[in-house]
């Protein structure tokens, strides 16, 4: 992020197509890390460096579905089933509907402002109250931090089930296993390797291909007889889903990042995004099908937290619960391992701008940061202190907000990116409606969450202020 005043670099106009490319000097780290593509992919973007050739529309429609399809299913599909029951289906909808709109928003500031720095880059485009934008970015650094700790537990939940015979599984196996891969992935990347990123693309194929497998054995199939089946929930209990099963296609904001590398992002970009989110909210509608399917009431309470590979159990046996349960802890891996690589980057460069303190710029262990070795203290906290529900709602709320920046960041900007205002409304007002609801099921079911995510947005704000008012005494200081 820019400081205040001052410029990323001259913006020159780019001969098929209308929008601004700024030089890469100043261009900022990207926020939407991947769990498709490998750092030295990721570098490349996230430096403004030219890649050797463009990227076809396939290629980022590739990169969005492994994102997408990531820890997120994994991790809160029977968590969004047992809040809606058989009206899950329902809450992918409406959870798709809000992606797509905001996908739309992607879309439109992604092509105007093509190699910037994705959602900080936004903010700081669309406000020029620094410190407005300054605490929306950090906003969304914890979001990332709160993350981690979300696909840490889901991580650790399916290592319990699938290394632990039933009777040693609990919540502090589940904790031990987290804590492992937080540790693990933290030291890899602050180890800087660069081996983990070339296998993200074999690890996303073997992810799809257990679970088309799965899907495919379970058309026709049904609850045991005998069995009792997923019951239809109320209104509430649908609504107040919706945030979780948004959360499911949160990936989609990653592909904005790769205007800058497509001949025509006009016209490539939209297709591309509008693509990826259509494709996943099919999968994501069959998979609730699945679990439906196979999956009793009382098994979906007891195993909720690793639902999909439950649902293997009835029509796949015990290979198809251990097949599962690996593409589980592959896909919840990589995401841990791309969400700190974004952590780390983003970070450093905030820290180098004077947005965050000296810490996190301070060489701690290899390619690691003083501050990102606390990160790892809090997501480790966090992790331990959470049930993966509690951690599941801080997550989706804190995504909503920044999302929901998103929209007011677009509307600042229309005239830019010559956005459609409809269409820019309904989005947000669907967004916002979808926020309520969520903190309104928040109210009965875990009330003592909502304090603390107002605490957290509120200490963003005093934090980012409390750096604007030091940065500018230090430049008064140096002020001849």
């Amino acid at each position: 992020m820019p400081p205040e005043g001052g410029s990323r670099g001259k913006p020159c106009r780019n001969s098929h197509d209308d929008v601004v490319r700024p030089e890469p000097a100043d261009v900022s780290c990207r926020g939407e890390r991947s769990t498709f593509r490998g750092p030295e992919l990721s570098n490349s973007l996230m430096h403004g460096k030219a890649p050797k050739e463009y990227l076809s529309l396939w290629s980022v429609i590739a990169l969005g579905i492994g994102s997408m399809v990531g820890a997120g299913i994994f991790a809160l599909m029977g968590q969004a089933t047992l809040m809606a029951g058989k009206n899950v289906y329902w809450s992918f909808l409406l959870g798709g509907a809000a992606a797509l709109l905001s996908g739309y928003t992607y879309a439109k500031l992604g092509s105007r402002y093509p190699g910037s720095g994705g959602i900080m880059d936004y903010f700081n485009q669309a406000f020029s109250h620094k410190t407005l934008s300054g605490a929306l970015t950090l906003i969304y650094l914890g979001t990332l931090v709160i993350t981690v700790a979300l696909v840490a537990k889901s991580f650790g939940a399916y290592a319990s089930r699938l290394f632990l015979p039933d009777g040693m599984v609990s919540m502090y196996s589940t904790a031990l296993f987290a804590s492992v891969a937080i540790l693990l992935l933290g030291a890899l990347n602050m180890g800087g390797a660069k081996a983990v990123g070339k296998s993200e693309v074999v690890m996303v194929a073997f992810k799809l291909l257990i679970l088309t497998v799965l899907m495919l054995a379970s058309f026709g199939s049904t609850v045991p007889v005998g069995a009792d089946p997923i019951p239809v929930k109320g209104l509430d209990g649908l609504l107040g889903s919706v945030g979780l099963t948004f959360f499911a296609f949160a990936g989609y904001g990653m592909m904005a990042n790769t205007a800058g590398n497509l001949k025509n992002p006009a016209k490539t970009l939209p297709k591309a995004i509008f693509l990826a989110i259509g494709i996943v909210l099919v999968l994501y509608l069959v998979l609730s099908y699945v679990v439906l399917s196979n999956v009793p009431a009382t098994s979906l309470e007891s195993h909720t937290e690793t639902a999909v590979a439950q649902a293997a159990y009835p029509v796949l046996g015990v290979w198809g619960f251990m097949a599962v349960s690996v593409a589980a802890l592959i896909a919840t891996a990589s995401a841990i391992n791309a969400t700190m690589f974004s952590m780390l980057d983003i970070s450093r460069a905030l820290a180098h701008n004077g947005q965050l303190g000296a810490i996190f710029k301070r060489p701690f262990w290899g390619n690691g940061t003083e501050g990102f070795f606390y990160l790892l203290l809090g997501i480790l906290v966090m992790t331990n202190a959470f049930n993966l529900v509690a951690i599941a709602n801080l997550a989706g709320a804190c995504f909503l907000i920044s999302y929901l920046a998103v929209f007011v960041a677009h509307w600042r900007l229309r005239k830019e990116t010559k956005g459609n205002i409809l269409l820019i409304i309904l989005g947000f007002l669907l967004m916002l409606f979808i926020l309520g609801a969520f903190f309104y099921q928040m109210f009965f079911s875990q009330p003592y969450l909502i304090p603390l995510i107002v605490l957290f947005v509120a200490a963003c704000f005093v934090l980012e202020f409390l750096i604007r008012r030091k940065m500018a005494k230090t430049a008064a200081s140096k002020a001849p």
